[in-house]
């Protein structure tokens, strides 16, 4: 007798972009472990993506919105479902317009239901707690599968309500231990209905170069992200304008698009480090690669709110590049201070200063990091083992005896919607 494969649909609001990669690395690892995987969207995104396998991912996706016609229909089955749905809508502690804005994502978890069905979905993984974490509460409720989903970054990111987000959710995943931490405090959840699962690198293809040759412009800096100013690029600008002042030599790379690159510019302009800082835009992995292969250090000085465990880390870490990184999200779990890369306070420009001297006069301390920064990504961040985690969590999710511990711990579908 051959036995179906466990099919599970993921949700990933506007798939692909260029921050991206990640999740179809967990695509990548589910389906090598034999789950069939269904990619959806909540829209297309706006922004075009970088990496090599952007047109077939897009290819794979089905997006929600707009909804197709057909999901209109309902049969007389799924009508005290509408009638649970259109009361979860009304009770969210939102205003008129964002009520009217949730009746838009009530007509996509429609369409979600039907494909759901269509393709016999034993389960849904969503990888937002903003809307489209609304849009998987409200397909459960009309009576589609069982479904968990992805914090990224801090609560008040991803908007309002996120208790009835969970209400039937098999279990909510933080992408850093800080995350779940306002999971359990903020929304009320059972610390076993939480765990915190990170996202994944490819440690096969992420690997330090053969030979990493020094550059002759001195200490070359990477940094690869939005240009958004919650990435704190102006702190980093700060500080090796001071560095510089005091006799270093190096100079920066920063890779990504964002909403803020204009700020950043005149940032660059107004520190006088046009010589020294270039741009060059969004970067696909392979470019990425080449780019950490030619550097000394990472640079992530974000501030803030909504930093997570940046894959971005992850990446340069695999490659042997010790990160410099601001003390913000899940960064104090991933580095330990001094061994596999250096930890400043968010906006600390003097302390940024200080360690770009320090990794400029000590090779040695660089070369010393960089081996840990490998065997750390090796061990902790490989994509295989981040997404068997998450298989394991959602199949243990599952189990009877696990539901049936939980049943206290989270309303039914008719007590949401009361």
């Amino acid at each position: 007798m051959t036995v179906a494969p466990f099919r599970l649909g993921m949700l990933i609001p506007e798939f692909p972009t260029q921050t991206h990669a990640f999740f179809w690395r967990e695509i990548t690892a589910l389906r090598a472990a034999g789950v069939e995987v269904h990619i959806f969207s909540t829209r297309r995104p706006v922004e075009g993506c970088p990496h090599e396998w952007a047109e077939r991912a897009a290819s794979e996706t089905t997006y929600l919105y707009p909804p197709r016609l057909s999901s209109a229909l309902l049969s007389p089955r799924d009508f005290p479902g509408m009638a649970k749905a259109l009361a979860y809508v009304s009770r969210l502690s939102v205003n008129v317009k964002q009520k009217a804005r949730a009746l838009g994502m009530l007509a996509c978890a429609v369409d979600f239901l039907h494909y759901s069905r269509e393709r016999k979905l034993d389960h849904i993984h969503g990888h937002s707690a903003a809307d489209a974490a609304h849009v998987l509460a409200l397909c459960r409720i009309l009576g589609g599968p069982r479904y968990s989903f992805h914090l990224h970054g801090d609560l008040p990111v991803y908007g309002t309500d996120h208790a009835a987000k969970a209400w039937d959710a098999t279990f909510v995943a933080a992408a850093a231990r800080p995350m779940q931490r306002e999971l359990i405090e903020d929304v009320g959840l059972p610390p076993e209905r939480t765990y915190t699962l990170w996202m994944g690198v490819d440690t096969d293809r992420f690997v330090p170069p053969p030979q990493r040759v020094e550059s002759p412009r001195g200490l070359h800096l990477v940094s690869v992200g939005r240009l958004h100013l919650c990435k704190g690029h102006v702190h980093t600008f700060a500080a090796l304008r001071k560095a510089l002042d005091r006799g270093l030599r190096a100079h920066l790379t920063v890779g990504g698009r964002g909403p803020h690159e204009q700020e950043i510019r005149q940032s660059i302009a107004r520190f006088g480090l046009e010589p020294h800082v270039k741009l060059v835009g969004p970067l696909g992995e392979s470019a990425v690669i080449e780019l950490l292969h030619g550097a000394d250090a990472f640079v992530l000085s974000s501030i803030g709110l909504g930093e997570a465990s940046p894959v971005a880390v992850m990446e340069a870490m695999a490659c042997g590049v010790p990160p410099v990184c601001s003390i913000i999200g899940g960064t104090p779990d991933m580095i330990s201070d001094g061994a596999e890369g250096l930890l400043v306070a968010q906006g600390d420009e003097e302390g940024l200063a200080n360690v770009f001297l320090r990794l400029g006069q000590d090779v040695a301390l660089r070369e010393r990091m960089a081996r840990a920064a490998r065997e750390r990504a090796v061990r902790s961040f490989d994509y295989r083992e981040t997404g068997r985690r998450l298989l394991d969590a959602i199949h243990a999710s599952r189990a009877p005896q696990r539901q049936a511990a939980w049943q206290g711990a989270a309303p039914r579908a008719d007590q949401a919607a009361a």
